[in-house]
Order: structure tokens, then C-alpha cells, then sequence
């Protein structure tokens, strides 16, 4: 009868394991249609924006780009049907191909195309380095940087609080390709957008704006109020037991997301913790197979860096 079990059970992990592959569709004979840029096609931009057609089955797309030497410079994958990225003056071949969680499609043939960068901006991006778009933070100061671009002889930057309007830092005549925002610019909470165009001689020509966001989040979490199981609970050994708590929304501009530090201890002050884990919901599943006496509690930390306190500790008691 055992060995019927751990046959029945290996039999269940396998069909488990392979329900995607039943459900996803077989793409591995088709190919994505790239649509730009097309052979011997020549992009006047320092940015190529990589475009294709939508493939039945495919949830993501992977796009890898070569030199004149056959050298891989990038892959990257996307969920979108567009990938843009930024290239120096010279030749390029560049390949797409779709994929799922079970099969990947065959690549599109290596499709030939070059870049020239000239004076006229028009058609350039300037290329946002850091920090990254919509990150969060509590830092007081903050560097944006974005990489030179070669026609460029100046730059414009702006940086607006888009949560109360107004503009915390202006420059039309930048030659840096950085600036810093000190703690005045960013002295409260929001959502910050920064932008930065770039010009050359007599502004005779510039590119559009390159836009990101950022989020400045200066509140602690709320503390956390243990539901279940209940202070001084008598629970059974070798059993899963949910822990679970709730929180309350902070009163902050910015509700950066949150995820949870869970705490074991022996000994109701915690100075020793016996055991600790990351929980990215608002309860968690324990299994003890020592009997004893247990505390626990928890504390919300958010995206940002700011942490709360922990929540009031609880007794249970394993037996």
C-alpha cells in the first residue's frame, strides 16, 4: 500500500509539473514577423526602436542584437512588441523570436541594418542612466544622471513634484550630464518627474524629452496587529498553522509597496530569535516539530527603506 502511494504521488507531481506545457501553445515551427527596421534599413537616431508583429501563443518576445563582427551586444526580453535601444554609428544585424513557459519559436533570420548619428537631433533620445524608472526611496538626496549624447551641446533639465505641481529644479544650459537634488528640492513626499532634453550649437536642433518618475516615501509603516492564532493559543505538533495579521494604510503622499519581517523566539523579549522569515503577504504557514513555547510577532517594511515596529508578541504553546 506504501509503494502504491509514493506512485500515486510521483504520478500527480509529474502531471502538475507538466500542466503548462499542456496548456501553452506549441510555437517552437512558427516565426515572429519583424516589421522595423527591415533589411539594409538605415536608422538616422542613436536609438533603434525594434519593432514586430504579435504571435499567437508567444507571452514574451527576445531580441538579441549584433555587431559587424557577429559579436552579441544585447538580449533582451519583453513583454511588449517594441524594444528600444540605443546604438552607436555603425552596421547591425538584429533577431527576434517569441516565447512561453513550454516552447520558444525559431528566431527570425538576422536582419541587416545600420545607424547614423548626425548633427541634426531631431530624431535622438537622450538616454536616461539613473535612477531607475519608478523606483522608491527616502532618501533626502538623489543624483539623475543620462548618458552624453555625441551632437549635443547642451542639455535642459526639469524636475516636477507631480503630486503638488511644482517644479523643484529648472536648467536650459546643462554641458554636465548629471545633476544632484539636495534636500530643499526634495523636501517632501511625491511623485517626482524628471526630464531632460538635449540641444546643440544655437538651439538649431533638439531632441524630444526623456521623461522617468520616481517616488520619494519619508513614512514608517503602520505596526501590524496579530489575528491568528491567538496570544497564549494551545496548538498540536507537526500541524500547518497560519499566522496572520493585519495593517493599517500609513497616512503617507507616497504608499510605497509593503512586505513583512516574521520573528520566532523561546522567550517573550526576543533577544534571541530562533527563527525569521520575508513575507510578502499578510500571513504565513509554520509547521513545529519540537513541543514548547513560542512568541511571535511582526513589522512592516516598505520599497522605500522606511520600517515599522513590530507588532505586540504572542504566545502559543505546542504540545
Amino acid at each position: 500500500m506504501r509503494t502504491i502511494s509514493k506512485i500515486a504521488l510521483f504520478l500527480v507531481a509529474v502531471f502538475m509539473s507538466s500542466c503548462e506545457d499542456i496548456l501553452e501553445k506549441d510555437i517552437s515551427n512558427s516565426t515572429v514577423q519583424a516589421t522595423y527596421p527591415l533589411n539594409a534599413a538605415v536608422v538616422q537616431s542613436n536609438v533603434v526602436n525594434f519593432q514586430w508583429n504579435k504571435m499567437d501563443g508567444a507571452k514574451t518576445y527576445r531580441v538579441q542584437v549584433y555587431d559587424n563582427h557577429q559579436s552579441l551586444i544585447a538580449e533582451k526580453e519583453t513583454e511588449d512588441l517594441h524594444l528600444e535601444q540605443e546604438l552607436p554609428s555603425g552596421q547591425y544585424q538584429w533577431r527576434v523570436r517569441g516565447e512561453n513557459f513550454a516552447y520558444q519559436s525559431q528566431y527570425t533570420f538576422p536582419i541587416s541594418f545600420s545607424t547614423q548619428i548626425t548633427e541634426d537631433l531631431t530624431n535622438q533620445l537622450v538616454v536616461l542612466s539613473s535612477p531607475d524608472s519608478d523606483i522608491y526611496t527616502n532618501l533626502a538626496t538623489m543624483t539623475l544622471s543620462w548618458q552624453s549624447l555625441q551632437a549635443a551641446t547642451n542639455y535642459s533639465a526639469e524636475v516636477v513634484n507631480t503630486s503638488t505641481g511644482q517644479s523643484v529644479y529648472s536648467n536650459t544650459n546643462l554641458t554636465a550630464t548629471s545633476i544632484s537634488l539636495d534636500n530643499v528640492a526634495l523636501t517632501s513626499d511625491g511623485v517626482y518627474q524628471w526630464k531632460v532634453q538635449a540641444m546643440n550649437s544655437n538651439n538649431s536642433t533638439q531632441t524630444q524629452f526623456s521623461t522617468r518618475k520616481f517616488n520619494i516615501d519619508r513614512v514608517n509603516p503602520n505596526q501590524p496587529q496579530n489575528t491568528a492564532p491567538a496570544n497564549n493559543a494551545t496548538l498540536s505538533l507537526n500541524q500547518q498553522i497560519t499566522f496572520s495579521w493585519t495593517i493599517s494604510q500609513d497616512s503617507g503622499t507616497v504608499q510605497s509597496p509593503i512586505s513583512y519581517v516574521l520573528q520566532f523566539s523561546d522567550n517573550q523579549s526576543f533577544s534571541s530569535i530562533s527563527q525569521q522569515f520575508d513575507v510578502t503577504s499578510t500571513s504565513f504557514q509554520q509547521t513545529f516539530t519540537t513541543a514548547g513555547t513560542y512568541y511571535w510577532r511582526v513589522k512592516a517594511k516598505d520599497k522605500a527603506g522606511n520600517e515599522g515596529t513590530y507588532s505586540a508578541g504572542f504566545k502559543i504553546v505546542l504540545n
